[in-house]
């Protein structure tokens, strides 16, 4: 499949675009982000929790690594996988439970887990440019 490749200028942007996928995802989607530190991984999250319907306040899993939202169109799974120290802990959590649900996954920081991950995720990676501002994302799917 091709790289499709969107741009956004702003945070207002960033959330739209996850709203605009939220609102298309289906069943057992799962969005695989691939992004650096204050790239809007979790800005994006939250805008696909909202086109999901999902209207409790949306932050990063950081220290949870997982948390789940129900109450939605489909169900909302949110992982942040920065701080596990080791892959077997995502075994600990079922995920594999939320990967091959009916709800949709959101998975920051992907890569550390790239192993884990089904090969029909949509992997996603946000960019920054400091030449074209300081919220401008590239964002290719």
């Amino acid at each position: 499949m091709d790289k499709r490749v969107f741009e956004t200028n702003s945070r207002d942007e960033t959330y739209d675009f996850g709203v605009e996928l939220g609102q298309k995802a289906k069943p057992g989607t799962i969005y695989a982000l691939d992004a650096d530190l204050g790239c809007g991984k979790t800005v994006f999250s939250q805008g696909l929790a909202a086109g999901l319907g999902i209207q409790q306040t949306v932050n990063s899993p950081t220290f949870n690594i997982l948390k789940v939202y129900e109450k939605g169109r489909l169900p909302f799974y949110h992982f942040d996988v920065y701080r596990i120290g080791d892959i077997s802990e995502m075994d600990e959590i079922g995920y594999e439970d939320f990967f091959y649900s009916d709800g949709v996954c959101v998975i920051e920081w992907a890569g550390m887990i790239r192993e884990l991950i089904p090969d029909t995720a949509e992997w996603i990676r946000i960019t920054r440019d400091p030449e074209k501002g300081p919220d401008y994302r590239r964002i290719e799917m």
